[in-house]
């Protein structure tokens, strides 16, 4: 009958009541919210902006939904859709979702509150806790002279994972930077994190061809926009200690999407790490594994150990920090005045600039008392202290007639030796009788190791 009267279950009537008044504010109060907190936060980042030398640009403030289907949408990406449509036979459609996905999994979700409100402040605290941070060598006139249009990439050697720690801490003043991140990172609740900072994650070893594609558009698209970033052209962690060979991937990718008549200029800021104790060297050592195989065995229940083991030391007054972590920053590099003085194909030209920018890091990397001394007694074996202050000597002479940057603590020689032999002496690396000192044949490697970071200056 039609004016007969329908029942319906309150909990079904309160339910439509939610659904009603979400869409109310939905469509009404909602856009008003977000519209008056995008208001505010675009005015602090005008204001963190006025203190930065390298500005945070627009294209690190798009919304992240908007980069993705930007970037899954990108001609270049339509067209290797196409054509491997075409090859395998997969239809388009499938590949297209295949290319989201990859999207998705790379483009970060930049938060300006993120990285200078919390990451910027925990990554002060956790360097100044864990070492005595030093700058050594800063370019202030090149870095100054950069144009306000260049897009910056610093170039680091890859010592450990403090790197990106480090790092974040001594530029947070200058910018924020967007690191390549592998997949180590690609864990709850660690992933949402790191993509606030505006990190990006790659899977390094992935050679299928729609993925690098989606990569390198990625790379290329936040070069175009401006965006600071830090890359390290080793590709991983240094698992000798020695300063490895540059892989090109990144690197390709920026120089293939430059354009060298374009208003915007890409400049490479090489920069130089060392540590007087890398907190993995261990780990790495025993990751070279048969053949030189990676073979990590540090998992979590080690990294708790090593923090119970640290909080202990802390408690009970014993705790002492792993001596000095120091960073230098080289000249700027013109990717616009490489490209010009540099002969040959693109791809000689890639991998010139590769051998190029490993050479300028390496010129940088500061020398420290661990990695002093551990080249000494590598060398020699066995001395006394008298001789290893002399050997100690000659050799920051000669560094300073290359102009090679010696962090010689309080600029005492003397007292940078003392630091270096007690430094290994608590680790066993070196051992002490009737005022000689050995090297521990136990511990070798690990002296190698740290006598490896400097083995390029000679």
């Amino acid at each position: 009958m039609m004016g007969g009267t329908i029942e319906i279950p309150i909990w079904l009537a309160v339910l439509a009541g939610i659904f009603a008044l979400i869409a109310v504010l939905d469509k009404l109060l909602l856009p008003s919210v977000r519209w008056y907190f995008r208001k505010r936060f675009n005015r602090a980042v005008e204001r963190l902006n006025t203190k930065l030398q390298l500005k945070i640009q627009p294209f690190k403030l798009t919304q992240r939904k908007v980069l993705i289907d930007r970037l899954s949408h990108d001609p270049v990406i339509m067209d290797a859709i196409a054509k491997e449509a075409a090859e395998s036979g997969t239809p388009a459609e499938v590949l297209a979702e295949k290319a989201y996905k990859y999207a998705r999994e790379i483009v970060p979700h930049f938060s300006a509150f993120a990285y200078f409100g919390f990451a910027a402040r925990v990554a002060r605290w956790l360097s100044q806790s864990l070492y005595r941070v030093r700058v050594g060598v800063l370019d202030e006139e090149g870095m100054a002279n950069i144009g306000p249009d260049s897009t910056v990439v610093f170039v680091m050697n890859h010592r450990s994972n403090m790197d990106y720690v480090l790092v974040t801490y001594l530029a947070s003043e200058r910018s924020a930077l967007s690191y390549a991140v592998g997949e180590w990172a690609r864990v709850w609740p660690l992933q949402g994190f790191i993509r606030s900072m505006g990190a990006y994650f790659i899977r390094r070893k992935s050679r299928n061809p729609l993925y690098r594609c989606v990569l390198a558009r990625y790379v290329q698209m936040a070069t175009e926009g401006g965006v600071a970033q830090a890359i390290f052209p080793e590709g991983g962690l240094s698992r000798t200690g020695h300063l490895g060979e540059a892989k090109l991937g990144l690197l390709s990718y920026i120089v293939k999407g430059f354009n060298p008549e374009g208003v915007r200029d890409v400049v490479f800021v090489p920069v130089g790490l060392n540590y007087d104790r890398v907190l993995e060297d261990r780990v790495l050592l025993a990751a070279r594994g048969a053949k030189g195989k990676p073979k990590f065995n540090a998992g979590p229940m080690a990294v708790l150990g090593f923090i119970r083991h640290q909080i202990w030391l802390r408690l009970t007054g014993k705790y002492h920090r792993f001596g000095y972590a120091c960073v230098s920053f080289g000249a700027p590099v013109s990717l616009k005045g490489f490209l010009n003085r540099t002969e040959g194909a693109l791809a000689d030209q890639i991998a010139a600039l590769g051998v190029s920018l490993m050479d300028d890091i390496g010129k940088v990397v500061p020398v420290l008392p661990v990695s002093l001394i551990a080249s000494i007694m590598l060398k020699a074996g066995s001395l006394s202290k008298i001789g290893v202050k002399g050997a100690a000597h000659r050799r920051l002479q000669d560094y300073a007639a290359r102009g090679v940057y010696s962090h010689i603590p309080r600029e005492d020689e003397d007292y940078a030796v003392d630091v270096g032999i007690r430094m290994l002496e608590m680790r066993h690396i070196l051992t002490e009788a009737d005022g000689v000192y050995t090297v521990s044949e136990e511990n070798r490697e690990v002296l190698e190791y740290y006598a490896n970071a400097i083995a390029h200056l000679g």
